[in-house]
């Protein structure tokens, strides 16, 4: 083989396939762009040709008839709308990957998904449905500040696959969901809104609704209608550092009771094939959002606390505590009791909160990513019951013996940590309780596969 031969047959080896584009508009445009600074040839088919001046410097712009001519992967970047036009061009489509980009203004919009709609006009076309999850924005930022999330579906595995490739030349990372059937799944997936976050917040809001009104009524409230005393002040630091940290330990104890609940019923049922309850499963699948709101309160009741030497409020009950003791001529003695009581509240609760920003960024993937199961496992289950209970012993030593007192009880309603620690206290006896030799062993032998058989079944044994 000569040596031109031999050059002429490396550029052919490592020369991209050519991509034919349907549409003009941001993503179309974008898309080129990107598809050509990966080496792709790029042509694009339009009514009026000479008319297209906005398109990417080095892409052709021809028919729509004559772009399908020069290739076999055609994206599809029109609205479901305008698929009309495809008709007259379905011979030149036989046999053609057509990739639809499609998404719609709502979800569920039409009974079928685009994609299968598309099927159904264009018989002799192979469809397949990817790259509706990658905005204009992530095609020309390279995806360095947004999602590299492909998700691709098709009936031809073949086709999928030269989808996928094209995907990977971008720098983008496609995931095969299935068939065509999965495409409406794949379209309703960009027109979500925080689908993960939505029970968390709801949560999260509805307990610092409940805690603000309660602390408003024990501690603004009850003063002025039985003192006469306004200290309606306190409406600006002191409440919400109240609703802050009981409404974070109570989300951290509802990240860790869906898996203790869990256990059980598998304890009950004597096996591990079968399915939870629908409502357990969505629980235990928004975990990680759950402990993620809870650092973030958690985060709030740190900066909160810290500014509290500082406020006028308090600094005024230093120095008139100091007065009243010089007017007395006496000195308090220094407590013991107390200096050990505030001192090892702190240290719970700078342990708590240091394990309970390791959880935080141990959640995060490019980290969980980075280790294995195991020490994944350990972290976000062994450190994170540790870090539940340094925190509920954090609360416990705030209110010391405050409990065993009258006084605290304002309209005999118990102070708001007490509430802040019922669910956190339940899951640490739960988990106490699962966690005794008897107990784990069993849960271990029903994860490993182990069934109790019935009863019925014994005595025909």
């Amino acid at each position: 083989m000569e040596m031109s031969e031999k050059a002429t047959f490396g550029e052919n080896d490592h020369k991209r396939e050519a991509i034919c584009i349907f549409g003009t508009g941001d993503f179309g445009r974008s898309l080129g762009m990107r598809l050509l600074q990966s080496g792709h040839p790029v042509v694009f088919g339009s009514r009026n040709p000479q008319n297209s001046t906005l398109l990417p410097s080095g892409a052709r712009v021809l028919t729509h008839a004559d772009a399908l001519k020069e290739c076999k992967i055609i994206f599809l970047a029109v609205h479901r709308e305008n698929y009309d036009f495809l008709l007259a061009l379905s011979n030149l489509l036989d046999g053609k990957v057509l990739v639809d980009v499609s998404n719609n203004l709502r979800m569920n919009q039409y009974p079928e998904s685009n994609a299968q709609y598309l099927s159904q006009l264009l018989p002799k076309a192979i469809v397949v449905k990817g790259f509706n999850t990658v905005s204009a924005w992530a095609l020309q930022s390279g995806s360095l500040d947004a999602s590299s999330q492909v998700f691709v579906c098709g009936d031809d595995d073949k086709s999928k696959q030269q989808v996928m490739d094209v995907a990977r030349s971008l720098g983008l990372t496609p995931f095969d969901r299935g068939s065509l059937q999965a495409a409406k799944e794949i379209e309703n997936y960009p027109l979500q809104l925080f689908p993960m976050w939505r029970l968390p917040l709801a949560i999260a809001f509805s307990l610092t609704v409940f805690f603000f009104i309660y602390c408003v009524v024990i501690d603004v409230i009850h003063p002025y209608v039985t003192k006469n005393s306004d200290v309606s002040y306190k409406l600006a630091i002191s409440v919400p550092n109240r609703i802050f940290p009981n409404v974070s330990l109570i989300l951290l104890s509802l990240v860790y009771l869906p898996g203790v609940i869990a256990a059980f019923i598998q304890l009950h049922r004597g096996t591990k094939y079968e399915r939870f309850p629908d409502w357990l499963d969505r629980w235990m699948l928004c975990r990680k959002q759950l402990g993620l709101v809870a650092l973030a309160y958690a985060c709030l009741h740190v900066l909160y606390t810290f500014i509290i030497p500082t406020r006028i409020s308090v600094r005024w009950r230093w120095i008139h505590s100091m007065i009243e003791e010089s007017k007395m001529n006496k000195t308090m003695e220094l407590s013991k009791v107390l200096s050990w009581r505030v001192d090892v509240y702190f240290a719970l609760g700078m342990l708590g909160f240091g394990l309970y920003i390791l959880l935080g960024i141990t959640s995060f993937p490019s980290v969980s990513n980075a280790v294995n199961w195991r020490e994944f496992r350990f972290v976000q289950s062994k450190l994170g019951h540790v870090t539940l209970l340094l925190c509920t012993a954090h609360a416990a030593l705030f209110g010391w013996n405050r409990f065993l007192q009258s006084k605290w009880y304002r309209w005999g309603l118990p102070q708001a940590y007490m509430l802040g620690m019922v669910i956190p206290c339940v899951v640490l006896v739960l988990k106490l309780i699962q966690i005794t030799p008897c107990v784990d062993r069993k849960i271990v032998r029903i994860r490993q596969g182990w069934e109790r058989i019935p009863k019925t079944k014994q005595v025909l044994v």
